[in-house]
């Protein structure tokens, strides 16, 4: 079988076994690619083109599209010390002629950032890979990322695109600021939003009346290339951009009418009818846990967490969804669609596991503390002393919420109402606690990007995530059956 052939088999099956050795056996092909520069824009481009056609006709999964990420990178960061070299080369013998580069290979550059005060990033992450696959040049700054840093990036870079991310609600407010932002200095960038957080509602009613260029809602990685090529394309940009504001123009209207049926009681109305407990009660009466303070488990055998792990949101990260009556896991592995690919994902997630666990490679550690409290009003009063009556002046307030939003029946509830109130005299507490299986993942996903790794960096990052909500399940269980509250 021709190199060419070994190559588009490889990249578009995602096997990396022997790319190396197929990508020197074209590079020395001096014939057919004088340059190493001619093996990437040869069969390795070709390549890539047939996957991400595969994957916008719905006939390659995303785990399949970053096995196929992995194998091109291999390839190239095989072949860019050459190109080094060779450049170096021309430098001394001072050629002419015109110079081309990877640079110039690109469809278009895109930064992309999880904004400031957000650290989750495996969604923008997944996305980054698939619009590289696509010949994008990503610019990928992080987490935790300042609007400022954003927007200088994208001006020295000259990205042809933005793209915020974000899963915590506070992003919402940020991605507002940067688009912003981006008006007042009149930038003209397409602003791309998304996140598990993000909606294309609160898209076109918050975002896209600050910024009068396009800002669009992106759902999932599988939609990003198609709405980043039809914003590069002279020919097609406008028109997109105007049926965009035309929909993001009716859903602002559906949603300003749907706020007219809205009723909401005042606020001493709502506390009228708020849910009421009958503290006297020896069924209501609040337990006392058993310690005061807090308690910390260090090191915590990561093994006892497997058994909580909830599969289903690990695959909607690999945007594996079956169709009923198999959505969920395990019957996903029946679906006739993604079944297949579900399953072998899921056992190389099991693999990572294993090794994991058995090499301790992820750190698991969580915090509960227990303190005595009682609600005055919407809120709560927290203390350091379990003294009876609590005359002491609280250590810290937490402000609750309630309901008003008028509906058909039930009461108007607030997390104080659980809570005995001051006046009852009896002694009540409050619990939280916080949970990370996040230490070690970096170093770890260090180690797959000097193998230009991306499928096992998504991997180990979604089984973190996956374990420290399994850890919050876990930890919730004892709080409630061991630790008492």
């Amino acid at each position: 079988m021709p190199v060419e052939n070994r190559l588009e088999h490889a990249l578009v099956k995602g096997i990396d076994k022997y790319v190396v050795e197929d990508t020197e056996e074209a590079r020395f092909d001096k014939t057919k690619y004088p340059r190493p520069l001619n093996v990437i824009e040869g069969p390795l481009m070709k390549g890539m083109s047939i996957v991400g056609d595969l994957f916008g006709a719905g006939k390659m999964f995303l785990p399949q599209v970053i096995k196929s990420a992995r194998v091109m990178k291999k390839a190239v960061g095989y072949l860019i010390p050459y190109m080094e070299k060779e450049k170096q080369e021309m430098l001394k013998n001072q050629e002419g002629g015109e110079e081309r580069s990877l640079e110039d290979l690109n469809n278009g550059t895109i930064v992309i950032a999880t904004v400031k005060g957000d650290v989750h990033d495996i969604g923008k992450n997944i996305v980054g890979v698939v619009l590289g696959c696509n010949n994008y040049k990503v610019i990928d700054l992080g987490v935790m990322t300042p609007c400022d840093k954003i927007l200088k990036t994208a001006v020295e870079m000259k990205a042809d695109i933005v793209g915020l991310s974000g899963l915590i609600t506070p992003s919402l407010d940020e991605m507002i600021h940067v688009a912003k932002e981006m008006e007042r200095l009149g930038m003209k960038l397409p602003l791309l939003i998304g996140g598990a957080t993000t909606s294309k509602t609160h898209t076109a009613v918050k975002i896209a009346p600050c910024y009068s260029n396009p800002a669009i809602h992106v759902l999932d990685a599988s939609k990003s290339v198609v709405v980043v090529s039809s914003l590069l394309k002279e020919l097609d940009k406008q028109e997109f951009f105007e049926e965009i504001q035309e929909e993001y123009e009716e859903i602002r209207e559906d949603h300003y009418d749907s706020l007219k049926d809205r009723h909401f009681f005042t606020m001493n109305e709502a506390r009228k009818k708020k849910f009421t407990i009958d503290w006297k009660n020896p069924d209501t009466k609040p337990m006392k846990p058993m310690f005061i303070g807090v308690k910390v488990f260090a090191d915590y055998d990561i093994s006892r967490l497997v058994s909580y792990i909830d599969w289903k949101p690990f695959f909607d990260v690999w945007q594996l969804r079956g169709k009923y009556p198999n959505r969920n896991y395990p019957k996903i592995f029946k679906d006739k669609a993604v079944g297949e690919e579900a399953q072998r994902v899921f056992n190389d997630a099991q693999t990572m596991l294993k090794r994991i666990i058995k090499e301790k490679l992820l750190k698991a550690t969580g915090i509960v503390g227990f303190y005595p409290a009682h609600s005055v009003g919407d809120d709560i009063q927290v203390f350091t002393d379990d003294e009876m009556p609590r005359q002491q002046d609280p250590k810290a307030v937490f402000y609750g919420l309630r309901q008003q939003a008028e509906k058909d029946s039930g009461p108007y509830t607030c997390l104080s109402d659980f809570i005995a109130p001051a006046e009852t005299g009896v002694a009540d507490y409050i619990g939280a606690f916080a949970v990370s299986v996040g230490f070690g993942t970096y170093e770890l996903c260090q180690q797959y990007e000097q193998d230009f790794d991306d499928y096992s960096i998504i991997m180990a990052k979604s089984l973190a995530d996956r374990l420290a909500e399994a850890f919050a399940e876990e930890l919730h269980e004892r709080v409630r059956k061991v630790l008492g509250l």
